[in-house]
C-alpha cells in the first residue's frame, strides 16, 4: 500500500508504513550483525535502570549476540551507563555521550544559574571530577543540601539535580542482573575528555532520527524530555525531509531512510521492558494501539515486556523460574492465528535459553488470551 500524497514533495504516511519503518530503524526486521558499540550507535540510547533490558534488547535485534560482549564493551568504555534523556538511566555509546549529555546538562545549568546564581556548580564539579568514585548517596549528600536550599521548592526532586553533572556509572552497574550499590565516576576520568557541546544538538536530532524516524517535533521531545530551544540549533542546522502521519501531523526524517513498503512481512520479536522501539514517541500508536497501551504501560511507569506480531505489540511476556527449570509465558491480548504462535514459540525457546542459561528445562507456554 503506497502513503497517499497530498501536496507536491508531501507524503502521507500510514501507521502501518510508520510501524515498518520504525522497525527497520530498531532492526527488528531482521537481525544485523554489528558490534555492541555500533548497534548501540544505530540505536540512539537504550533504557537501562533494568539492568537486563539492553541485554535483550540487543538479543532481539542482532545475530549471535552474547552476553559478554555488551559486559566487555562496558568494561572497555565504548559503552557507558548515566541518567540521560529524562533523567533516565541509558546506555549509550561512548562516542555520542560527551554531545548528548551536553544536551541535556546545559538546559538544566542554564535553569539553576537563572534561578540561583550564588550557587557555583563549577566547584561541586570540580569536587565530583577529584575522587575517583562516587556512590549515589555521597553525591546527594555533597550537593543536595545547597541546592535545595537555594531552589526554594522549583527544583523538588533530587533525580533533577543528577542532569546537572555528566557522571557515569563504573561496571559492574549496567551489565546483566547487577542490583548492587552504584559506582559513579566524572566523564572526563573515565572517558577522558569532556562534554562536546559544539553541534551536540545536530548529533542528536541525527542520531534520534536515524533510529526512530520520520517522527515529529513532540516525539523527539519527549524522548529527550527537552524543550524546542535545546534541540533547535540541530533541527535548523541538518537538511530534513517531511513527511505527515494519517492525522496530518508533520514528521520529520533524514534524506534517503529506509521506508519499507507496508506489505513487508515482520518477525515475530520479543521487546525488552522500556524498550526502544516503543518508548521514545509522544505518538506509540505506530507500534501499540491506543487500546493496548494501559495493559503495558503502568502507573508507576513501568513498561512491561512484548511480543511483536505482524509489526506490532499483541500481548506481554515473562520469564518463570522454578529450581531448573525455566518458563516462558506469553500472554497474547487476543486469539493468535497459529502460524504466528509457532512463530512466537521458536523465537521463545531461544530467547528463554538465553535469559536463564544455567536452567536445564526450558518451557514456552501461552496463558490463554
Amino acid at each position: 500500500m503506497a502513503g497517499r500524497r497530498t501536496e507536491p514533495g508531501e507524503r502521507v504516511l500510514t501507521r502501518v508504513e510508520l510501524n515498518r519503518a520504525t522497525l527497520a530503524r530498531q532492526l527488528l526486521l531482521r537481525r544485523e550483525s554489528l558490534s555492541v558499540p555500533r548497534a548501540v550507535e544505530r540505536l540512539c540510547a537504550l533504557q537501562a535502570q533494568y539492568s537486563p533490558a539492553p541485554y535483550i534488547g540487543l538479543w532481539s535485534r542482532l545475530t549471535e549476540f552474547r552476553r559478554d560482549a555488551l559486559t566487555r564493551a562496558l568494561a572497555r568504555r565504548q559503552v557507558v551507563k548515566a541518567s540521560l534523556f529524562r533523567v533516565t538511566l541509558h546506555l549509550v555509546s561512548a562516542r555520542d555521550y560527551p554531545a548528548f549529555a551536553a544536551v541535556v546538562v546545559a538546559p538544566r545549568r542554564a535553569k539553576m544559574a537563572s534561578r540561583a546564581p550564588k550557587i557555583d556548580l563549577d566547584v561541586f564539579e570540580e569536587r565530583l571530577r577529584s575522587e575517583e568514585t562516587w556512590t549515589i548517596p555521597r553525591v546527594r549528600e555533597l550537593v543536595w543540601p545547597t541546592i535545595e536550599a537555594a531552589s526554594k521548592g522549583w527544583m523538588d526532586a533530587w533525580s533533577s539535580t543528577r542532569a546537572l553533572f555528566p557522571l557515569v556509572h563504573v561496571p559492574p552497574s549496567g551489565t546483566w542482573r547487577f542490583h548492587g550499590e552504584a559506582q559513579l565516576t566524572h566523564a572526563q576520568r573515565w572517558l577522558g575528555g569532556g562534554l562536546e557541546p559544539d553541534g551536540a544538538a545536530e548529533r542528536l536530532v541525527r542520531s534520534y532520527l536515524a533510529a526512530y524516524g520520520p517522527a515529529s517535533q513532540a516525539d523527539l521531545l519527549k524522548f529527550g524530555g527537552l524543550q524546542v530551544r535545546d534541540v533547535k540549533e540541530g533541527l535548523e542546522a541538518l537538511e530534513l525531509v517531511r513527511f505527515r502521519d494519517e492525522a496530518g501531523r508533520t514528521l520529520l526524517d533524514l534524506p534517503r531512510r529506509p521506508l519499507p513498503p507496508a506489505e513487508t512481512r515482520p518477525p515475530a520479536r520479543f521487546l525488552t521492558k522500556w524498550d526502544s522501539a516503543i518508548i521514545p514517541y509522544a505518538d506509540r500508536s505506530r507500534i501499540v494501539a491506543p487500546e493496548y497501551q494501559p495493559e503495558i504501560i503502568k502507573k508507576n511507569g513501568d513498561f512491561l515486556q512484548t511480543v511483536l506480531v505482524d509489526g506490532f505489540v499483541a500481548g506481554t511476556w515473562e520469564v518463570k523460574r522454578a529450581q531448573d527449570k525455566a518458563t516462558l509465558l506469553i500472554r497474547p491480548f487476543d486469539a493468535l492465528p497459529r502460524k504466528w504462535r509457532d512463530e512466537l514459540r521458536d523465537e521463545g525457546e531461544r530467547l528463554v535459553r538465553f535469559v536463564e542459561d544455567d536452567a536445564t528445562s526450558f518451557t514456552v507456554r501461552f496463558a490463554r488470551s
